[in-house]
């Protein structure tokens, strides 16, 4: 026996995450990424959280900031937040806001909460790969999400589910600036949504990660903030909302939060203290004070230059890409989703860019739930500096050029 024999039968659905392998590329000073979804850390308010932490480490704040803190988070934070949700049509207070470290910390108490063994979560086609992540420790199958429009009815779904030995549970999406797709739902794809989970009686996961970071049209309601107007408040709707300070403020400090009704958030800090007690004090201290100083600042810092970075990368693929490719003009968030003609893979096209042009970027199956997607990839450009797009993208159409042209040898 060797301790693997061990392993809960749940182990055999945790896989390594093809972003995290490629973050590695980063290392080598020759390789233009377009794979993870990183910010710029030159845009980080360095000044701002070297204030913060100055000023939570002095005076009679220090014992708190070195102490442990309540599992919900420290309470100037989560007011904070509450006003902040409200901006967004959710009114609350801080008994709806937990503190998590980081988005991703929400995604696995969501599934640990909610998803038994055979449960159906209903996911888009592609999702975030970190949530499948997140969700297959639990042991679910997957529908798929189909916000803009499809044909299986809510008691299809129902009937699927039960088949398969579980029933729906959540509706999980990113309807802002989608990771990978950088789609962005309209309202009454919402109202959608909405009405679908109200139909089969599911919770509604909406993943606000990159919610802020618009570039141009015009802000949609978040699909918490049509709940609560529906339902006649927070703590009567069906929608829990995961947002992160990672991709606006600095991600190494981990800081995320859930918004939900009063009931879920008393049962995840039940999860939230058996797991690590509670976020890290300082940090959570720092980010109050930033976000109080500085979010608005950081907000309208990194849209211009994301803004600037994303026209210029589609610029880039305009000119160099050959007929037949395809690619999202996403409004916004950090990422454009290429497909490509069928018969190419990108997994085995990025094994190439590396070796040959020295270009890195995420295939796209790895975003679906069953595999699929083949022919995809995803591009992220808030790195993408002037090098990386004049140099960068030209690379990547050369080598989807040649591998065309194999491909109509072979036929």
């Amino acid at each position: 026996m060797t301790l693997t024999d061990l392993f809960a039968t749940r182990s055999a659905r945790m896989k390594a995450s093809e972003i995290r392998e490629l973050l590695k590329l980063l290392d080598q000073p020759d390789i233009i990424s377009f794979a993870g979804g990183i910010p710029d850390p030159a845009l980080f308010p360095h000044e701002a959280f070297r204030n913060a932490y100055a000023e939570v480490l002095s005076g009679a704040q220090a014992n708190a900031a070195l102490q442990y803190q309540v599992s919900e988070g420290y309470l100037p934070l989560r007011r904070w937040l509450a006003a902040h949700m409200a901006t967004l049509g959710v009114p609350c207070d801080e008994g709806n806001i937990l503190i998590t470290s980081g988005s991703q910390q929400g995604l696995d108490y969501l599934g640990k909460l909610m998803l038994s063994p055979d449960d159906t979560a209903l996911v888009t086609w592609p999702t975030y790969l970190g949530a499948l992540q997140a969700f297959n420790a639990y042991e679910p199958r997957y529908d798929r999400l189909q916000p803009n429009g499809g044909n299986t009815t809510p008691a299809a779904y129902a009937d699927a589910a039960a088949k398969a030995g579980g029933r729906p549970k959540f509706a999980y999406l990113v309807p802002d600036f989608a990771n990978p797709t950088g789609e962005t739902l309209t309202l009454s794809q919402r109202e959608a949504v909405l009405d679908l989970a109200t139909e089969l009686d599911i919770a509604v996961i909406e993943d606000a990660a990159y919610q802020a970071l618009r570039y141009d049209g015009d802000p949609v309601a978040p699909i918490i903030a049509l709940d609560c107007a529906r339902s006649g408040g927070l703590d009567e709707a069906r929608t829990i909302y995961c947002g992160s300070f990672s991709k606006i403020l600095a991600p190494g400090l981990r800081m995320g939060w859930i918004c939900a009704p009063r009931r879920i958030v008393e049962k995840l800090v039940l999860m939230k203290q058996a797991s690590d007690l509670h976020s890290p004090s300082i940090n959570q201290m720092a980010i109050h004070r930033v976000a109080e100083t500085s979010y608005a600042s950081q907000v309208d810092k990194v849209r211009h230059v994301y803004g600037e970075r994303r026209d210029a990368i589609l610029a880039a693929l305009e000119a160099s890409m050959p007929d037949g490719v395809t690619w999202s003009r996403p409004e916004g968030g950090m990422f454009i989703w290429v497909t490509l003609p069928e018969g190419i893979d990108t997994a085995t096209l990025l094994a190439r860019a590396v070796s040959e042009e020295r270009v890195a970027f995420v295939p796209g199956s790895a975003f679906f739930a069953d595999g699929s997607g083949r022919n995809t990839l995803r591009l992220s450009f808030t790195l993408a500096d002037e090098r990386a797009v004049t140099q960068g993208i030209p690379r990547l159409g050369r080598l989807v050029r040649d591998q065309l042209a194999s491909l109509e040898h072979v036929r």
